[in-house]
């Protein structure tokens, strides 16, 4: 199976800012205390292999849970965060102000989105969908973990379910929560979507 991993919480998320690519946003201690909960959940789950976004909110969520796994992590640039383009660092009240539900725009594909820089829905798909295939082939019966962002994730959830646009927006992956995908030779399978420790069941996304 392959267990989709968004990083805890960062930095951005709690000041609400898409922060894209850019460097030096970290883990709050929430969210590293999200990621060592993380962790104790997936140690249990023979895990061969950790690949990781670049992005460093990824990366300090990999690192955790490799630790519980015993696993170092791997660094895959096809899990890397979407380009943000000329949103990159702006709030998000003052995106939607400006260019209205950009979040929505972006599933749907809208030229806006591409006019302001940011990678295309379909491209994150694109990268999602060949790390998917390249983990299938190379591991073969085995459980691999691959930390993420919330739309690489959305990006592989959407295609097992057929997820339209405004599904998809509403759709929200939890930080630092456990999302499986079981598969066969044709199909894919969603077996677990946003799990976490019950501890954070109280939480809103």
């Amino acid at each position: 199976m392959i267990i989709f991993l968004r990083h805890g919480e960062a930095e951005n998320n709690v000041k609400k800012i898409l922060a894209g690519r850019t460097p030096g946003i970290n883990l709050t201690e929430q969210g590293k205390q999200q990621a060592e909960q993380a962790g104790e959940m997936i140690k249990s789950l023979n895990i061969s292999t950790i690949y990781s976004s670049p992005i460093d909110r990824a990366m300090q969520t990999a690192e955790i849970v490799g630790k519980h796994c015993d696993v170092k992590p791997i660094l895959d640039d096809r899990l890397i965060e979407l380009d943000m383009g000329k949103f990159t660092m702006v709030p998000y009240t003052e995106i939607f102000k400006n260019h209205g539900n950009v979040f929505l725009k972006f599933y749907e594909g809208s030229l806006e989105i591409s006019h302001n820089g940011v990678e295309s829905f379909a491209q994150v798909q694109k990268r999602v969908f060949d790390i998917v295939d390249f983990v299938k082939n190379k591991h073969k019966g085995e459980n691999v973990v691959l930390v993420t962002h919330m739309d690489p994730i959305k990006a592989m959830i959407g295609k097992v379910l057929s997820l339209k646009p405004e599904v998809l927006f509403e759709l929200i992956i939890a930080n630092a929560s456990l999302n499986i995908i079981k598969y066969d030779e044709q199909n894919f399978y969603l077996s677990s979507i946003n799990s976490m420790d019950s501890s954070r069941f109280h939480e809103t996304f």
